[in-house]
């Protein structure tokens, strides 16, 4: 007798890239049988014409423990973020996870270590026009060596927020998570919306450290007229022998804080910016364009409010997420109710959408594997992305035929259609809509190389 069952799914392995019909019990958190075979569980679950796959894996998110930004990311069929990207992390790692192994999670955490604004910051770096001290830098590799050792599954670096870090600053820490096997996720230091260097720096870091790189949200960086010069960039350094990879999102439209570098009158500038085509998403200005007036307040005295800018061009959002090495992510953040960008509730169920039902960009399979597989492999994760036995027993169950993301913006939150069940570690943590278990989730520690930067 087995503890879940789920019956009669349309069953997606995304390492054979097959699909079969068939059902899976799931004992003791794992899966423990794939079968045509009739089983029985303790709890059972028709999955009559449905998509059963593993769970999804958003690996760019902002999501640190916030109840409410995990719940949304639940109700899209994520089991899995990955946390402490662009350079923002807690900085105690140990504590991250041993809070997640006491008490469970509404979603399963990995953690990054966070350079160009939580480290920096820790060592006194706080300009982040001028490059940190050698002293801080000797500072920033031990807590990064320390990171590792806790569990972390990767380097994130925010460039364009600390644009004045130097070269040893990125070189030095991307030589440690290369020696650990750990991926270096980078938000490019864009200098306007259309410049390669921001790019071919970051191929640059592999070329000199043999680290995996994961491009963040690259229609965020490159969507805006580039991405075909990006992804040829990006496909030279892979025929160089170079690991780049890298995930993006399924809106063109981004979101960061105005207090940001970028955000600054010459920034603004370069990029050919107008006030009217930023929206304020967070606090009392919510809902409203910037003025100059409000532009000048929030910078002055709210820089911590977030704001989103209208660009890019939406056809180079499924040239990106076709590549063999795109991963879809969400970029979510913590957000009040009613706050926020529409990435927070609708991102992966946009991506089946429209990458598979309406566009025919992917199949259904292919799809399944850049929301799953591929991201495992990316990070480590050796018994998640996978339906296979002994694997965790993450699993989502979706309606292929109503899958559709609701969220817009004045209405971030709205909740995505055609996510039937959601499993995490062999518990039903949501159904029909409704959450059943808000503490399911485990930490994800990494500790082992991933890949091995001498070959």
């Amino acid at each position: 007798m087995f503890d879940i069952v789920i019956k009669n799914g349309i069953l997606i392995d995304p390492e054979s890239l097959t699909r079969t019909n068939g059902n899976i019990g799931m004992k003791n958190g794992k899966i423990a049988s794939i079968t045509k075979e009739e089983i029985h569980g303790v709890q059972e679950f028709d999955a009559y014409g449905k998509m059963v796959c593993p769970g999804f894996i958003d690996i760019h998110g902002h999501i640190d423990w916030d109840d409410y930004c995990g719940e949304l990311s639940l109700r899209q069929g994520i089991t899995t973020t990955v946390g402490g990207n662009c350079g923002l992390s807690p900085l105690d790692i140990n504590a991250f996870f041993a809070a997640q192994e006491k008490q469970g999670f509404i979603v399963n955490q990995a953690e990054l270590i966070g350079h160009s604004i939580s480290l920096r910051a820790e060592v006194g770096a706080t300009d982040p026009l001028v490059p940190a001290t050698s002293e801080q830098l000797t500072r920033m590799e031990y807590l990064v060596e320390k990171a590792f050792e806790e569990g972390a599954c990767g380097l994130s670096l925010g460039l364009a927020y600390a644009p004045g870090s130097s070269n040893a600053e990125i070189i030095n820490l991307s030589k440690i998570a290369a020696r650990y096997g750990r991926i270096v996720a980078v938000d490019t230091r864009m200098i306007t919306g259309i410049d390669m260097y921001s790019l071919v720096e970051v191929i640059s870091i592999a070329r000199q450290t043999g680290a995996r790189i994961q491009v963040s949200h690259l229609v965020y960086q490159y969507g805006t007229g580039v991405m075909n010069e990006a992804l040829a960039v990006i496909n030279r350094a892979r025929a160089d022998g170079l690991d780049i990879r890298f995930d993006s999102g399924m809106y063109t439209q981004w979101a960061t804080h105005i207090g940001a570098v970028l955000f600054s009158e010459e920034y603004m500038e370069l990029n050919g910016w107008k006030l009217e085509d930023i929206l304020v998403i967070t606090g009392k200005y919510n809902g409203e364009r910037l003025t100059m007036d409000i532009y000048q307040e929030l910078r002055t005295h709210y820089p911590h409010t977030a704001v989103v800018v209208f660009t890019g061009i939406e056809e180079e959002i499924y040239m990106a997420l076709h590549h063999p090495y795109a991963m879809p992510s969400t970029d979510t953040g913590t957000y009040l109710p009613g706050e926020g960008h529409p990435q927070i509730a609708g991102s992966f169920p946009r991506y089946f959408k429209k990458m598979v039902a309406e566009r025919y960009e992917l199949t259904i399979m292919e799809a399944v594997r850049k929301a799953t597989l591929l991201p495992a492999e990316t990070l480590g994760f050796n018994t998640k992305g996978r339906l296979r036995e002994g694997m965790d027993g993450d699993i989502v169950v979706f309606d292929m035929q109503t899958i559709t993301d609701k969220a817009d913006f004045g209405l971030p939150n709205a909740y995505p259609e055609g996510i039937d069940y959601v499993f995490l570690n062999g518990k039903l943590a949501l159904a029909k809509g409704e959450i059943m278990d808000r503490q399911a989730g485990k930490a994800v520690r990494c500790t082992k190389p991933v890949y091995d930067y001498q070959i």
